[in-house]
């Protein structure tokens, strides 16, 4: 069993560094009532788990009942192929329409059913970042139409992609970075569980290494804490820290390194598209190969810059091309 899921958080409080969203989604569960929510922030922080969480703390043992979970990265990538075979929606899929002519009927069917026990449910759009344009459109449409009864709920690690019809009718949560400190503090209360007849023996050292690394993702923390436990050492912790998006991270700094500002930017982009990485996520990436191989200060500089203004933007694609041209610009 993997440990992400054995230790996956039962409560709100037991979310580790979220300590003010936790705070408000309590709040609002002892309440009883919700705004529409807009969760977001990177990977690993713990915004799939808040919902279910709140959702259980909202409803009780009826939280599945009372709420609708779509997968839409896996809806958009998949299309038509997901409907035909999700037993969710086969009985709603009409074969002769298009993907979002279906999405719009799903959704309307899905809102349209009063909630059990509840004066309204909750519709959940995990990795809401993979919406199209059309889709949002539609759905800021059914928003308003069955705001009475439904709260709708969205995560996302790429807020920029949401249209600004959909994102200001949402109140706002951030799900900031874990801190090296809770990150430290959680792998090892695993460590404790974990180590009892094992073998190999995990030092603190091993520990700090692993929240470095993960960067602020407990859920990739912890898969390379377990990772390192059946493998029975850290020695190889640089190898499991590799990703298909540091690769990416890579190609693009070679790229604008031969002047090939086109196809750099083509790398970045990519990460936000095909990888749903945020623009500061992307900047994460860039820095740690920066770091590692060209220890520029300029580069240090251009990141920096980028980083203050992606957090005062709205568009991260325009930020990361004007880093990708100043990068591009540093190496002529």
């Amino acid at each position: 069993m993997l440990w992400t899921e054995r230790y996956r958080p039962a409560r709100l409080e037991d979310i580790c560094g979220q300590d003010r969203v936790v705070q408000l989604l309590v709040s609002c569960a002892a309440s009883g009532t919700s705004p529409h929510l807009m969760l977001a922030g990177p990977h690993g922080t713990g915004k799939s788990t808040a919902i279910r969480c709140f959702a259980e703390r909202l409803y009780g043992e009826n939280w599945e009942a009372n709420t609708s979970i779509f997968q839409t990265a896996d809806l958009f990538s998949q299309g038509k192929k997901l409907l035909e075979e999700d037993e969710r929606y086969v009985h709603l899929y009409q074969k002769s329409q298009s993907l979002i002519v279906n999405f719009k009927y799903i959704l309307k069917w899905y809102a349209s059913m009063r909630p059990l026990d509840a004066d309204f449910k909750l519709m959940v759009f995990e990795d809401a970042h993979a919406l199209t344009r059309e889709a949002q459109q539609g759905l800021r449409r059914i928003m308003e139409q069955y705001s009475s009864t439904c709260r709708f709920v969205f995560t996302t690690t790429n807020q920029s992609a949401i249209i600004p019809a959909i994102s200001s009718r949402c109140l706002p949560l951030f799900f900031a970075p874990v801190s090296s400190d809770v990150l430290i503090w959680q792998l090892k209360q695993i460590r404790e569980r974990e180590q009892q007849g094992a073998s190999f023996a995990c030092r603190d050292d091993d520990i700090e290494l692993i929240a470095e690394v993960a960067q602020g993702d407990m859920r990739r923390a912890i898969l390379m804490l377990q990772a390192a436990f059946q493998a029975g050492s850290c020695s190889n912790l640089s190898e499991l820290s590799q990703s298909d998006t540091g690769t990416v991270a890579t190609s693009a700094l070679n790229l604008l390194k031969e002047g090939d500002l086109r196809g750099g930017i083509r790398q970045l982009e990519s990460l936000m598209i095909d990888y749903g990485l945020s623009g500061r996520e992307v900047l994460s990436e860039i820095r740690v190969i920066a770091h590692r191989e060209y220890n520029h200060p300029l580069l240090a500089t251009a990141l920096a810059d980028a980083d203050a203004r992606l957090g005062h933007a709205n568009n991260d694609y325009i930020q990361i091309d004007a880093l990708a041209t100043g990068i591009k610009d540093m190496f002529s």
